[in-house]
């Protein structure tokens, strides 16, 4: 699924890395725990999330994933938006709940790829 797909599915805003919304994303996660992301995500995800913090895009970025949504309509900082396009990371946020964007992610063949044990 390319970001864009999952931006349309979740109503969500692009925020920053509009340019890199047609890479391919091949799984997803739902945390604010990033130690369980650290411990259960693959490369090239999407991560989506309600913790609002520079932590959110330095995980990410050490796990090679694409893209973080901020749930419930979480705002970034402007701190953290030069900090995911320094990364090349797209931010997107939908007003959907963390549960909700989930479900529509998976319905739509997004699965987890391991992120299912947290």
């Amino acid at each position: 699924m390319t970001i864009a797909k999952a931006a349309e599915l979740l109503q969500a805003e692009i925020i920053c890395g509009e340019e890199r919304k047609n890479e391919e994303i091949i799984s997803a996660c739902g945390a604010d725990m990033m130690s369980d992301v650290l411990a259960f995500v693959k490369d090239h995800s999407l991560l989506l999330t309600g913790l609002v913090n520079t932590q959110v895009v330095r995980t990410a970025e050490m796990m090679d994933m694409r893209c973080i949504a901020f749930v419930r309509g979480k705002e970034p900082s402007e701190e953290i938006v030069e900090l995911a396009n320094d990364s090349g990371i797209v931010l997107m946020k939908t007003n959907y709940r963390m549960y909700t964007a989930c479900g529509i992610l998976y319905a739509a063949g997004l699965r987890s790829e391991g992120c299912d044990q947290v």
